[in-house]
C-alpha cells in the first residue's frame, strides 16, 4: 500500500512540469535551385557584406555567387570559379577584416585565395590528412582547421605559420567554432566528443562526452553564449562558457551533417538522408520537418544535406547537397500563427516524457 502512495506522490509531480512556451516561426520552403557544380557541394560560406557567397565542393572547384541573383534564379548569378584543389572543397571561410578568402580541403590543403586577383596568396601547410572544417577566429588573425588526423591547427594568417595544434581527440575533427571569449575554440569529433580549448595555452579545458555517435556539426547563435552539437542520436544544447548540458532536441533521427542558427532564434538541423528539421533555439521545439528534393535525374540516394548556411539577414538558408545542387529556402510570407499554430498539444506530451525519463 506504501508503495502504491509513493507512486502516486511521483506522478502528481508530473503535472508541475513547466512546459516552455515556443516562440512561433514561419515554416520554411524551397525557393530557388542553383545547378552549376559537378559534384556533391560540401561547403558554403557568406561574404561579410551579404552580397555574394561561395560553396565549394567535391568536384574540387570554389564557385562564387552574387547573392541577389542567386535569390531570383539569374543565368548570370555566378560570379566566378576557383579552381586549385584537387580534391572535395570541404571548408570556405570569408576574412571579414581583409579582402580573403579561406578553403580547407580533403588533399591536406589550407589555402587562402586574395578575391581583387583571385589567386591564391598563401598556403597553410602541416595537416597529415584530409581538411574538414575550417573557421577564423573572430577578432584575431587566426584561422583554425580540423580534419581527419583527429588534431586542430591553429594558424597565424599572416605568418602562415601554426601556432597550435589542439590534440587530443581519437577520431576526426569534423566541426569547430570559434569565438572572442574563452573556450575560444570548441572542436567536435567524430570519437563522439566535444573538447573545449584555452586558446591562449593551446590546452584543453572541458571535454564534453554525452553523444554517443559522431559529432558532425556545430552552431552557435549571436545572440547568447550557447552553442549547439548535432549528432545522429540527438541534438544537444550547451552553455557556452564551460559547457554545461542544457537540452535535448530530440527527434531528427539521422546522420546530422549541418547545423545553423539564424539571430531570429530558427536552428535548422541538415541530414545525410535529405531530412531538414526545424527548430526554436530556445526552446528545442520542432516547428517544422521537410524533406529536401533530389533534382530530377538524382538517384533517391542523391537526397542529402552536408552544408548548411543562414544569410547575415537570417531570411535566407542555402543548403548544399547530395544532388549537386545549391538550395535556396526561405520563409512563407502570408504564415501567420493562425494558420500554422504551434502543436501545443503535441509539445507538451513530448515535455512530460522528457521528464518522465530524467526522474
Amino acid at each position: 500500500v506504501e508503495s502504491d502512495g509513493i507512486l502516486a506522490k511521483k506522478s502528481s509531480t508530473f503535472t508541475n512540469v513547466s512546459v516552455p512556451k515556443p516562440k512561433w516561426h514561419a515554416p520554411w520552403h524551397l525557393s530557388t535551385v542553383l545547378s552549376s557544380h559537378l559534384g556533391w557541394v560540401r561547403s558554403i560560406a557568406f561574404d561579410p557584406t551579404n552580397d555574394m557567397f561561395a560553396t565549394g565542393s567535391a568536384d574540387r572547384t570554389i564557385k562564387i555567387f552574387d547573392f541577389a541573383k542567386a535569390c531570383v534564379g539569374a543565368e548570370d548569378a555566378l560570379k566566378i570559379t576557383l579552381t586549385g584543389h584537387v580534391s572535395p572543397v570541404r571548408g570556405l571561410a570569408f576574412s571579414p577584416r581583409h579582402p580573403y578568402l579561406f578553403s580547407a580541403g580533403e588533399d591536406k590543403m589550407v589555402k587562402c585565395w586574395d578575391l581583387e586577383t583571385n589567386q591564391v596568396v598563401r598556403h597553410y601547410h602541416g595537416h597529415l590528412s584530409g581538411v574538414f572544417e575550417l573557421k577564423l577566429h573572430p577578432t584575431l588573425d587566426l584561422l583554425v582547421t580540423g580534419g581527419r588526423d583527429a588534431v586542430a591547427r591553429v594558424w597565424d594568417m599572416r605568418t602562415k605559420n601554426q601556432v597550435f595544434c589542439l590534440s587530443g581527440h581519437d577520431n576526426t575533427v569534423g566541426a569547430i567554432l570559434t569565438k572572442n571569449t574563452d573556450p575560444q575554440v570548441i572542436t567536435g569529433s567524430y570519437d563522439s566528443t566535444i573538447k573545449l580549448w584555452d586558446l591562449a595555452a593551446g590546452k584543453c579545458m572541458t571535454t564534453l562526452t554525452h553523444h554517443k555517435k559522431s559529432v558532425r556539426a556545430l552552431a552557435q547563435p549571436s545572440f547568447e553564449n550557447s552553442f549547439l552539437s548535432g549528432a545522429a542520436d540527438t541534438l544537444k544544447k550547451w552553455q557556452g562558457k564551460e559547457g554545461r548540458f542544457m537540452k535535448n532536441f530530440s527527434g531528427h533521427k539521422a546522420v546530422i551533417n549541418a547545423l545553423c542558427i539564424n539571430d531570429d532564434g530558427v536552428a535548422v538541423s541538415g541530414a545525410d538522408n535529405g531530412t531538414m528539421n526545424f527548430w526554436d533555439y530556445q526552446t528545442g521545439h520542432c516547428f517544422q520537418k521537410t524533406e529536401t528534393v533530389a533534382q530530377p535525374g538524382s538517384l533517391d540516394a542523391e537526397n542529402g544535406i552536408f552544408a548548411a548556411e543562414f544569410d547575415l539577414s537570417g531570411t535566407r538558408l542555402i543548403t548544399g547537397e547530395a544532388d549537386k545542387s545549391i538550395k535556396i529556402w526561405k520563409q512563407n510570407e502570408e504564415a501567420s500563427e493562425l494558420t500554422h499554430p504551434v502543436d501545443m498539444s503535441a509539445w507538451r506530451k513530448k515535455c512530460l516524457a522528457e521528464a518522465k525519463q530524467r526522474k
